[in-house]
Formats: structure tokens, C-alpha cells, sequence
């Protein structure tokens, strides 16, 4: 299991610039004009982890097969979206099957890309998406409390907590707030999920700099900073030029590059991160001559679940795990040693994985 991030944004802020060089396709066509992106385009990438390659070295494993991240770019939300204008009825859909929406916000200055709103506010750029949001949400809360009214009056169980809930979002929603401030008990989360609001989903805010700001950001990412912290929202500061200029070389240029530029890691590292802080997402690896490989999986995933991210079979026949934690693995020299040395931990059922786990899993057929 990886997650699909949606990259959202106003015309012309350099999402698809950004995803061109994530993905290292030219699949988003760039351009300085709104709605050069037509079709919502779908990419995958692989999830960079050094602990893997640690781990294919000491399995001597064939494949090294990494998780993965797909990157789903989007059309360009302009205001009025919510009432059809530009692309917006096309966008409200396509954001719908995310996982997490990241917002590209344009920190930057160049008057040869002009800027939908003829202006430089990116705080400004993400309530009019965050807005635009909203109101599609009201405008979809309305319509399904109208079509539940006689389930409700029937006494429905399913229908009474979907009017509570629907109810509960729309109450935040009219005082100007996302629904996802709404607190949801734990009995309604499967019941809140299912209503598929656009502004529950969590939100990352990327702010694109100029290449001199790219290590340390700018004023303008700043403010962005201030508005994420107090909203609990995640931030990254990233120069999608120098991420497409990275995504053209080698890995070894690559590296020199990001040190001439003062960055310690690329741009892609750090918003797979935060994506993954953001769904509070984990890793845990399976090692052996075949194949070494990442599997993503949520933080609190018990044993069985974690094992039927591999195989359904291998969830409904679950016997045990046996499990080594990254560091025993590493530092005895893998499976059989971390074995003798008393590392190797048989867990059941009721385990719940930790992230860097290399597992094994028993099962019946």
C-alpha cells in the first residue's frame, strides 16, 4: 500500500512543473498559460529509503523493490470552481480520490509566468482553494440531508448518524472553517469517512520558491509557515526548477548539485516524508535471496493487516510473524544471526508493527 497525494494549485504556480520533475516524466505538459493540464495525470514513484538498501546488501537480495507514492497532478482550481467556472466541476471530482492534498503555493516573483490573479499572496491563493472547497462541501451537504430526510423520520440507525455528522460539518463549514476541525468519535469514523468531504482531507502546503530560497525559504514561504502552524498543516519549502533540473542528471550529480545549492536532500525526499508524517504512514520490510522490498502501511497496523498488504491469503491464514527490528538486523548481519542472538521475535496477532520491522509471515493456506 503506498497513498495517492493529490498536487493541487492555481494556474500557473508550477504544479506540473513540480510533478514532471517528481515523477521524471513529461507526461504534465508546462506551460505558461491556465489549464495546461487538461486530464488529471497519474504518476508513480519510488519511495526513497536507505534502510532497504541495508538490508538487499545483507539479504543479498536479487530485487530491490522500494514502496511507492503516486502523484495524481490536477487541473488548475480558479475561483468559481465550486459553481463550474474553469475546470472546477472536473477538479472537485478528480480531488475527490485522494488520499491528501498538496497545495503548491507560488512564493516566487518572475514577470515573464504571469499569475491568475495578477498578484504574489500565496496565503491568499490557498483560502481561494480552501474556499473554492467549502463551498462545493455545503453545497454537497445540503443536497444529501434533503435526500435523507424520510430515512431519518423512519427511525434509519445509518441515516440518523450520517444527518448528525452532515450536520456537525456544515455547522463548521458556515462559521469558515474546514470540516476537518470537526471531532469525530471513534464509533463515527468509518460513518465520517464514507461522506468523502472535500475538506477532510489532510492538507500539505508546498511552497514553491525561487532557486536562492530553496534552501532556506522566503518571506512569502514564511507567512505560508505561520498559516500551516495554525492550522496543524504540514509544509514543504521546495524550488520545483531545481528539482526538474535535478531530475535530468545522475545520481551522482545529482548529489554534487544539492550540495552546491546548500540542500541536503531533493526536494521529493522531504515531501514523501511529510507525506508521510501527514497519514501517519510507516514502512516495514521483507528480506531474503529473492527480493527485499518496502511495504507501506498505516502507524498501528496490527500483524495480521500489515500481512495482507502482501496477500489477502496471508491475512486470513495468519499464524505469526516472525519479527527483527532495523537496527538488530542490521547491526548482527541480517536473519540468521539476529536469530542466534536471541533478536528474532515471535509475535502474534495482537502485534502492532513498528516501522523499519523486517518481517516474516506464517501462515496457513
Amino acid at each position: 500500500m503506498g497513498f495517492k497525494m493529490g498536487i493541487v494549485g492555481l494556474p500557473n504556480v508550477g504544479k506540473s512543473t513540480l510533478f514532471n520533475a517528481l515523477t521524471r516524466t513529461a507526461a504534465a505538459q508546462a506551460a505558461n498559460f491556465p489549464f495546461c493540464t487538461i486530464e488529471p495525470n497519474v504518476g508513480e514513484v519510488a519511495v526513497p529509503d536507505d534502510r532497504l538498501d541495508k538490508i538487499a546488501a545483507i539479504a543479498q537480495s536479487k530485487q530491490v523493490i522500494p514502496a511507492r507514492m503516486t502523484f495524481v497532478d490536477i487541473a488548475g482550481l480558479v475561483k468559481g470552481a465550486s459553481k463550474g467556472e474553469g475546470l472546477g466541476n472536473q477538479f472537485l471530482a478528480n480531488i475527490r480520490e485522494v488520499d491528501a492534498i498538496a497545495h503548491v503555493l507560488r512564493c516566487f516573483e518572475d514577470g515573464d509566468v504571469t499569475h491568475v490573479e495578477g498578484r504574489i499572496d500565496p496565503v491568499a491563493d490557498a483560502e481561494t482553494i480552501e474556499t473554492e472547497l467549502m463551498l462545493a462541501d455545503l453545497e454537497s451537504i445540503e443536497k444529501r440531508l434533503q435526500n435523507i430526510v424520510r430515512k431519518v423520520r423512519g427511525g434509519d440507525k445509518e441515516a440518523v448518524q450520517q444527518e448528525r455528522l452532515l450536520q456537525a460539518a456544515q455547522a463548521m463549514l458556515e462559521d469558515g472553517k474546514p470540516a476537518r476541525l470537526v471531532p469525530v468519535a471513534e464509533d463515527d469514523q468509518k460513518a465520517w469517512e464514507r461522506l468523502q468531504l472535500l475538506t477532510t482531507k489532510p492538507v500539505l502546503y508546498v511552497c514553491n520558491v525561487e532557486e536562492a530560497a530553496a534552501a532556506s525559504g522566503n518571506a512569502e514561504s514564511a507567512k505560508v509557515a505561520e498559516m500551516a502552524a495554525a492550522e496543524g498543516a504540514g509544509i514543504v519549502v521546495i524550488s520545483a526548477q531545481i528539482e526538474e533540473e535535478i531530475s535530468q542528471l545522475e545520481a551522482d550529480e545529482a548529489a554534487m548539485f544539492l550540495e552546491e545549492m546548500g540542500l541536503e536532500e531533493a526536494g521529493l525526499d522531504r515531501l514523501i516524508r511529510a507525506g508521510y508524517a501527514l497519514l501517519d504512514l510507516e514502512t516495514y520490510f521483507t528480506a531474503g535471496p529473492k527480493e527485499a522490498r518496502a511495504w507501506t502501511i498505516p502507524v498501528g497496523t496490527l500483524a495480521p493487516q500489515a500481512a495482507g498488504v502482501i496477500h489477502g491469503d496471508f491475512e486470513k491464514g495468519f499464524i505469526r510473524a516472525e519479527t527483527i527490528g532495523y537496527e538488530d538486523y542490521v547491526a548482527l548481519g541480517g536473519e540468521q544471526a539476529a536469530k542466534e542472538a536471541g533478536k528474532m521475535r515471535a509475535e502474534g496477532k495482537g502485534y502492532e508493527v513498528k516501522d523499519g520491522d523486517v518481517l516474516h509471515f506464517l501462515f496457513n493456506t
